[in-house]
This record gives structure tokens, sequence and C-alpha cells, in this order.
């Protein structure tokens, strides 16, 4: 089997708040020692490793440092991380969207990429016209994408809007398109980053299906980013894990996951919102956390308690449209239920009944969005608490995994 993408000593680093070194003098310097010499960039200090929760020390930050992988062809690797850890970095560099400050990449073959919704369209351009026009920026010619052209369009469901104008698509009907196009244009790469999570569930589990058959039925590479451990563990072949610009651990897809689920596993209480560019949005969580009816924080009820999931909002915009949606993750950042409010309010708390949740270990995405239009905040893998069992009829099972919910349902 040969090798389909090998990365070497990839670096990229940013320089905070400016572009240029501020004087002509010493860009001219710049330009002349890495393009003519082949030197290193002459103002290129070495900062701090990049951690987007902390303010950085130096005016530069590396998004990633010292990167080596060799993926196969024909595998699928998943790359998973915290937001910040340089994943879509890696992926950008890969597209040729920006390029790395050291090191190399060497890619067989085309590389279609889907790294957010939208990736790629003409906002003023019908669905077809798009397709046409992506198939030729892959390489492909005419006639091939007619080929292609009804899979396509059957496969992505839009097909009564494919002459419409694109900007007047949902953000779930692009990424069905333009997951649609990268996947049957047949690239010997595809790069796709988490905007699969806009998609519902139908849709995320047909773009799943496709990337299997794409691999393994076709020998393609798939490199796939996402939060959705159970899509990761279905999915990939091989895994990578990202920590702060660097690779941490990579091999087995199930180790890899148990390890990440592990540094995640105690970091994430009561959330509080820490100040940073929210400013200009219409609204956003300023707290969450799990109370008990007596209104005290815990992390640690009994199955058969009353567990109070309570939201407190900066609201600068009351749009009538907007609605907090809240979704309880397992252990393994699984949905196991979502719950959805009618509008909003400075305070909002959402009641877990009682005898619902079995022992376990749980947290929580919420965000405030306008439905199938927009996000507006959105706040992932906070506030873990866990449920303990010590009464209920299954109790006697001990430490046997016997699910999520406690089903409504009786023997006769």
């Amino acid at each position: 089997m040969s090798i389909a993408i090998k990365i070497e000593n990839l670096s990229k680093q940013y320089r905070l708040g400016s572009v240029s070194t501020r004087t002509l003098s010493h860009d001219l310097n710049r330009w002349w020692q890495m393009n003519i010499r082949g030197k290193e960039d002459p103002f290129l200090k070495i900062g701090e490793i990049s951690n987007r929760a902390t303010k950085s020390e130096s005016e530069f930050v590396w998004a990633l440092r010292d990167i080596n992988i060799e993926v196969q062809e024909g595998e699928i690797l998943g790359i998973i991380g915290k937001n910040g850890a340089g994943k879509s970095t890696l992926l950008k560099i890969l597209s040729k969207v920006t390029v790395p400050t050291t090191g190399s990449v060497h890619a067989r073959g085309r590389i279609a990429s889907l790294l957010e919704v939208g990736t790629g369209f003409h906002p003023e351009m019908t669905g077809r016209e798009n397709i046409f026009m992506n198939g030729a920026i892959l390489g492909m010619s005419k006639a091939e994408i007619q080929n292609k052209f009804d899979e396509i369009v059957d496969f992505s469901g839009v097909e009564t809007f494919i002459d419409t104008p694109v900007k007047r698509y949902s953000s779930g009907m692009l990424v069905r398109l333009g997951f649609a196009v990268a996947a049957h244009l047949e690239p010997e790469i595809l790069i796709v980053d988490e905007v699969l999570a806009v998609g519902d569930a139908e849709f995320q589990k047909k773009a799943i299906g496709k990337m299997q058959n794409i691999s393994m039925g076709k020998g393609r590479t798939v490199l796939f980013v996402s939060h959705n451990m159970g899509a990761i563990s279905e999915l990939c072949t091989k895994c990578v894990l990202f920590q702060k610009g660097e690779i941490t651990d990579n091999g087995d897809v199930g180790k890899i996951i148990t390890t990440y689920l592990q540094i995640n596993k105690y970091s994430k209480g009561s959330y509080y919102f820490d100040g940073k560019n929210k400013e200009d949005k219409k609204a956003f969580f300023e707290e969450i956390k799990v109370i008990d009816n007596e209104n005290n924080i815990r992390n640690t009820f009994f199955f058969d308690e009353t567990i109070n999931i309570s939201f407190r909002l900066r609201i600068n915009n009351n749009d009538q449209r907007l609605n907090v949606f809240c979704i309880i993750l397992d252990r393994k950042l699984n949905r196991v239920f979502s719950s959805e409010s009618s509008g909003l309010k400075d305070k909002m708390t959402l009641k877990i009944h009682p005898n619902f949740l079995v022992r376990g270990n749980y947290s929580i995405n919420a965000f405030i969005h306008i439905p199938k239009i927009k996000q507006e905040d959105v706040v992932e893998n906070v506030c873990n608490f866990r449920i303990l069992d010590n009464k209920s009829k299954l109790a006697k099972h001990g430490e046997y995994d016997y699910g999520v919910v406690f089903g409504n349902c009786s023997w006769i």
C-alpha cells in the first residue's frame, strides 16, 4: 500500500494583530531572505505553543508545531482534539488555503475539501452552476461532471432548489450539496471538517456510508475531523490526537478516543463567559451550571433526583426567532437526547426529571440559534455531571452497562 499523504516537520505560525513587519524595509528584507536566499524569516520570533484560553506573552503564536503524519491510500484518518488544537489549520494547509511556516506536505492525487458551510460556492449562482464550477476547479471535464450530475443532486436531496441561487439555501442544504459535490467528483483525497454536524441525522448517516464506500470500495483516502466520537469510532481506521498545536498520540481509534475523553473528563465544570468578543451577537451564554432543587451547584446526582441545568443569558437583541437548544451527551460524547426552548429569557432552566438517566457520566452541548438559519452562540462539552444508582431495580446488575435512559415501558 502506497503513501497518499506525507507530512514532515510541519509548523504554522501566526502573528497576532499584524500581517506585515510594520516597515517597508523589514518587509523587503523578509522577502529577500525567504524567497531569494531560501533562509528562515529573520523576524520570526519563537512564541509559546498555541493556547487560545490565555493571553499570549508574544506577538506570535504557533497554531501547529512539528507535525509528522503518514496516511496510506484507502485509509480513513480521524483527527480529534479540543477547539483551537490546530485541526482545522492542518486541513487548510492540506487544502492549500494557507501555507506552512516550515515543513512540507506531499500528497498524491486530487484533493477535495469541505472545510466549512458553503466552501467554494458562489452565493449568486444556482446549485446547478456551482456543481459545474466546483467540478471544473477539481479538474473535471464538463462531460465527466454531467455524468455524475444526477447522482450528486439525488444524494444532496436539493433537487427542487437546484436552479435557485445558493444564497437562499439553508446551512443544512449547503452542506448537503457541498458534500455531494466533493464526494462524487472522485478525488483521490477527501478532506471533511466538522461541517457534517450541521446536517440532520439521516444525512450524517448517508455521508458516513459514502465516505466508507469511497475508502474501502475505491481505495481513496479520507481525512475526517469531528467532535462526534461515535462517528470517529464508526468510520475511521486510524486516529490522531491534537493538543495545543501538537500531535500527542496516534494509532488505534479506540485507544485515542479513550485518551481524549480522559483528558477532558474532569476539565469542564460550570461554564462562565470569559468576556471575549461576543458583544456583536444577538444573545450569548453568560453562565451554565448544573444545580439541584435547592440551587446548589453539583456534579453528582442519584438516578431518582431532579437535575436542573441553569442558563443565564445576555440578550442584546431579543429576536423572537431565537431559542436555546440543549443536548445531553454520554461519556463518549454521543447524543442521549435534546430539548429546545420556546424563545429566550435572561434566566432559563431545563429540568431533567427523576428516574430517567441511568448510572454514568454526562455533559452538555448548548447553543442559541434561529432554527435552520443561524447559530448565535455555541458551548460544547461543559458541565460534567455523574448519575449514581444504588436503588433502582437494575442496580443489582452492578457495573453492567444497561444503556443511558430508563425506558418508559412495562412487562405484562
